[in-house]
């Protein structure tokens, strides 16, 4: 059985689709490029695939995370690029590697994460991202299945900038309308802090109020390195693994070929 590991985005409106709605587009993908699946056992078998961290439904993502089980050895690129052939545009394959290595959900610990704020100012959005930056604790509440849960928002965010719109992507601001743009990195803990729970921390240190939702991104999702504080490509342990292995074995044709050091 082999192991491929698969990032794609959610571009567009695409960004509007549920977890669900994605399974049944990617298995009907797997269908149309006639990938072979493994399958679990069972009265009703289900493709192996799992899915680790997904974005919320209405959030754009450049990386999203996956990873399938196969019967047959295929070559990553290959299957890549069948599978982004058989999906929508928005829903897009940009990457795949062979599983090397163990704990793909386990790397998934920060996210970065873009939020345009249309009718904002750059200098608002700064002050108020320097007072939730300069708070202790930030205390917001989301509404659970469970009730209302209030829990801190500041303490999972590691980095908060602030940066002026360069271009408008859905082509419907003008050019000397307000628009600012926070990037932050924030760690996966428990409960989870989103992007959306840290716009409701800048409304409570500093009354910023978007005058129309936040159009957020996930940019990447990683590893979260203490030294550089910055997140690392989770697929890079099974490139490097691919890599590896690939050197050893020409190294090994190489030394068992006929004639091999021999004068």
């Amino acid at each position: 059985m082999q192991r491929i590991r698969l990032r794609y985005t959610k571009r567009g409106r695409l960004r509007f689709t549920s977890h669900r709605d994605f399974q049944r587009a990617f298995e009907r993908a797997l269908r149309r490029a006639e990938v072979p699946m493994a399958y679990s056992a069972g009265f009703t078998p289900h493709p192996k695939v799992s899915y680790a961290n997904a974005a919320p439904t209405g959030t754009g993502s450049e990386a999203e995370y996956l990873e399938i089980a196969l019967t047959q050895t295929r070559d990553p690129e290959m299957l890549r690029a069948l599978l982004d052939e058989s999906l929508p545009t928005g829903l897009d394959i940009t990457d795949a590697v062979e599983a090397r290595t163990s704990g793909l959900a386990d790397r998934l610990t920060a996210s970065v994460w873009e939020l345009r704020l249309e009718g904002v100012t750059v200098e608002d959005a700064q002050k108020a991202a320097d007072a939730f930056l300069a708070a202790e604790t930030v205390e917001v509440q989301r509404k659970t299945k469970n009730g209302i849960r209030t829990f801190d928002a500041r303490s999972a965010v590691t980095e908060l900038t602030v940066s002026s719109a360069q271009g408008d992507p859905q082509g419907e601001r003008t050019p000397d309308s307000a628009c600012a743009i926070l990037r932050l990195v924030v760690r996966h803990v428990t409960p989870a802090v989103r992007p959306d729970d840290v716009l409701s921390g800048l409304r409570a240190v500093a009354d910023l109020a978007p005058p129309v939702p936040a159009a957020v991104t996930r940019l990447a999702q990683g590893l979260f390195d203490e030294e550089s504080g910055t997140v690392t490509d989770p697929l890079a342990p099974d490139r490097e693994a691919v890599t590896a292995a690939s050197s050893t074995a020409a190294a090994t044709a190489s030394a068992t070929a006929p004639g091999a050091g021999t004068a």
